[in-house]
């Protein structure tokens, strides 16, 4: 249990140290492709959601104000 614990210490004083001195990736990446990405996922959202409201065939449960109808009454027939 002691290695176990020394090891999870020497991550977190990794982690920290990486934090205080730059991680792994370079600093510029966001200004290198962030564009790029934000417009990527909004062009992917907009055609996943393009393809579910128009192609999926699904009922969207719209309000029914003005739409429903009652059915009309059936009289019962007389037999003579």
């Amino acid at each position: 249990m002691y290695r176990f614990g020394k090891a999870a210490l020497n991550i977190t004083r990794q982690a920290s140290r990486q934090v205080r001195y730059g991680s792994t990736t370079t600093p510029d990446f966001h200004a290198k492709y962030g564009t790029a990405v934000l417009v990527g996922g909004a062009a992917f959202c907009t055609a996943v959601w393009g393809y579910v409201l128009t192609q999926t065939g699904l009922t969207w449960n719209l309000s029914p104000v003005g739409k429903v109808q009652p059915i009309p009454w059936r009289q019962a027939e007389e037999e003579e």
